[in-house]
């Protein structure tokens, strides 16, 4: 198979952390057989010029471009099909903000080659001191949710993050698809799904704070994946 490793990368607005990302990835995965796919949502910022600039430095990169905001979720089902289409052996999927360390990959990988687990994800509450650099308002808030979760879904991992890995050939994509929010709760619904279907692990990982830019979570985002998560809830 030709096609090894793709990573995922949605962005909106990330103009200052494109080129890092890039530059830690392949500073951790030197020699792999590496794609990194970048999602675009219409960002303002020249985030798809940095973008242009990095393909000519790098080989491998691509990008797709959205003419409005769809949402996280819906960047990452795009992404996945695009990655499934393509064959590839191994899909990682992870955010541009600087959360999500690059160094962290290999030990997604290694998962998944000892092959007795389909998809691996990350778990912020692992470490104990994973989250020591968030505010305490951000720290109870995805606490609350963690718990939430866990208790009316009756699922033990930590479902709301978007660092995680996946081989390819062992998965249906019409799986994931199952999930049908298309914004941040496609994290938690998504393995909700999955788990009933495939064989998860998770590795611990440390969680900085966004080193650039802000945070794209508003309000209403938190409002509305509660009452989601109620209303799948009562459906499950």
């Amino acid at each position: 198979m030709l096609n090894k490793l793709l990573i995922i990368i949605p962005v909106l607005n990330e103009v200052n952390n494109i080129l890092p990302i890039i530059e830690k990835i392949f500073k951790f995965l030197p020699g792999k057989r590496k794609h990194i796919l970048f999602i675009d949502d219409n960002s303002k910022d020249g985030t798809r010029e940095k973008i242009f600039l990095a393909q000519k430095k790098f080989n491998k990169i691509y990008l797709i471009k959205r003419d409005r905001k769809l949402g996280i979720g819906s960047a990452h089902k795009v992404g996945l099909k695009w990655g499934f289409k393509k064959k590839y052996e191994k899909i990682i999927t992870m955010d541009c903000d600087g959360t999500h360390n690059p160094i962290y990959i290999n030990r997604l990988l290694k998962k998944l080659d000892k092959k007795k687990c389909q998809i691996v994800s990350t778990n912020r509450f692992l470490d104990k001191n994973s989250l020591n650099d968030w505010d305490l308002w951000r720290i109870l808030l995805t606490k609350f949710r963690h718990k939430l979760i866990q208790f009316l879904l009756a699922i033990e991992y930590d479902s709301s993050g978007a660092f995680r890995g996946y081989l390819v050939k062992n998965i249906n994509i019409k799986h994931i698809f199952l999930a049908k929010n298309n914004s941040y709760s496609f994290f938690w619904e998504s393995i909700f799904i999955l788990s009933k279907k495939y064989k998860i692990k998770e590795i611990p990982i440390k969680l900085p704070g966004r080193l650039s830019g802000v945070s794209k979570m508003q309000i209403k985002d938190i409002l509305f994946s509660f009452f989601y998560l109620i209303k799948i809830y009562i459906r499950k």
